[in-house]
């Protein structure tokens, strides 16, 4: 009989290599969506170059003005509250670099009376991102840039040529002055903005209180007299943005008798302001009821 045919051997399958499942996505973190937000904004505003290059210099104007004014005062006098025009200039300096930084990075708070009667607001609010970072970064003022720029040159200026007397505590304070000034003015302007959350019509009242402010503190407190002083300058900490540091940088004893260490109370006093600012928003928010309601 004939042998059977062999079969073909059969390879052995292919052990197939299994690939890791793969891990999904995580979402962006919530630093990475301000980044987006703040890089809309820059595309956005500097697209048309002309038109930001022409709204970063006319945005100079109102920061100028406010050193040509006590310049033209200095015109008929030799001295402002007890100042002279270098002391004077000083103070400026100060209120300057600190209003027109906290203006930049904070200022835009200001339209929410407007986000809240447009309902915008709601909008921010179903984010799952931070209402004021969102705020902050909507419509960021990047035209505000070179008032900002030209604050800080003003005290450099100011500081440079007031013959003061350098310590390792003067050079600390002359950088955490400034940025003591950043977080109270930023602190008015977010306590402020609380407002609208029970009036919309709040504009008014907040200008009063932060370009009103700003315009105090670019004088020495010494110039002002009566309740109006002991309200503005102690019984709301401005004098504590430019005037008491600008005494402490001078190495002078305050004219009204306040001792020496309130020169150096800046730091102290925008931690406070901030704080309170901190309260009023949340209390502000957990009020808040949407405009449909």
């Amino acid at each position: 009989m004939a042998e059977p045919a062999a079969l073909p051997r059969q390879r052995p399958a292919r052990r197939l290599r299994q690939r890791p499942p793969r891990r999904p996505r995580q979402p962006p973190g919530r630093l990475a969506a301000y980044r987006a937000l703040l890089g809309a904004q820059v595309r956005s505003q500097t697209s048309y170059r002309t038109s930001f290059v022409v709204d970063l210099v006319g945005n100079l104007g109102g920061t100028v003005f406010d050193v040509f004014t006590v310049l033209v005062i200095f015109g008929v006098t030799r001295e402002l509250g007890g100042f002279t025009v270098r002391e004077a200039l000083v103070v400026v300096g100060l209120s300057s670099a600190a209003f027109t930084t906290a203006d930049l990075l904070v200022g835009n708070v200001e339209r929410l009376p407007r986000y809240v009667r447009t309902g915008l607001f709601d909008a921010v609010l179903l984010r799952p991102l931070g209402a004021l970072p969102q705020l902050l970064l909507m419509d960021l003022p990047l035209r505000k840039l070179s008032r900002a720029v030209f604050g800080v040159a003003v005290l450099a200026v100011a500081v440079g040529s007031a013959g003061i007397d350098w310590t390792p505590g003067r050079a600390a304070l002359v950088v955490l002055a400034p940025l003591a000034g950043v977080v109270f003015f930023g602190s008015i302007f977010v306590a402020t903005a609380t407002v609208s959350f029970y009036w919309t019509e709040s504009g008014e009242l907040a200008n009063s209180l932060t370009y009103g402010g700003k315009d105090f503190t670019s004088y020495p407190v010494t110039v002002f007299d009566g309740w109006f002083r002991a309200a503005f300058a102690y019984g709301m900490g401005f004098a504590f943005v430019s005037y008491q540091p600008a005494l402490a940088l001078l190495g002078r004893a305050d004219p009204l008798g306040l001792p020496a260490w309130a020169g150096w109370a800046a730091p102290a006093v925008a931690l406070v302001a901030a704080g309170l600012a901190a309260v009023a928003w949340r209390v502000g928010i957990r009020h808040y009821r949407s405009t449909g309601s």
